[in-house]
């Protein structure tokens, strides 16, 4: 009985331990190679925006990018120079739904954001963005964007 006392003890602090975080929680995707789909595909878009990494950015958007904002419809070159013009201090994005579709992906959410466009203040409001991206030799290209403004209620 003394024996099973100590056993026990030993067992149930093992059993403790295990369930406790000794090892670290894996991060967030932090690179495209991570990314599984399309919520991680537009959140490291977003990321890659943010840094102003803008040749990691150049080599996910297809050459027939095109993008719809209130303000008209862009091109990939002007799209890449509208985005150039981003200061993005902080954003928040949610509300994703994704749809798979053979190699396309059509991708849905909320973003609200913190910082400039061409030295003028984001929207207070969030926006509303679809992108669609597509499975291509090169990897998966986002292909479209567009951004609607989401009214007040």
């Amino acid at each position: 009985m003394r024996l099973r006392t100590p056993l026990c003890t030993l067992i149930c602090s093992l059993l403790l331990l295990s369930g406790c975080t000794v090892w670290r929680e894996r991060p967030v995707v932090n690179s495209w190679k991570e990314a599984t789909g399309g919520e991680s595909f537009e959140r490291s878009f977003w990321k890659e925006v943010q840094a102003k990494n803008w040749k990691e950015l150049d080599r996910h958007m297809a050459g027939n990018y095109i993008s719809i904002t209130p303000n008209g419809q862009r091109n990939r070159t002007d799209a890449l120079e509208r985005l150039h013009q981003f200061q993005l201090d902080d954003y928040s994005v949610g509300d994703f739904q994704v749809e798979l579709n053979a190699n396309t992906l059509v991708v849905t959410y909320t973003m609200t954001a913190k910082g400039t466009v061409a030295g003028q203040p984001f929207p207070s409001l969030p926006v509303r963005m679809m992108s669609v991206w597509q499975h291509q030799k090169a990897g998966w290209m986002k292909i479209a964007h567009t951004v609607t403004q989401e009214n007040a209620q």
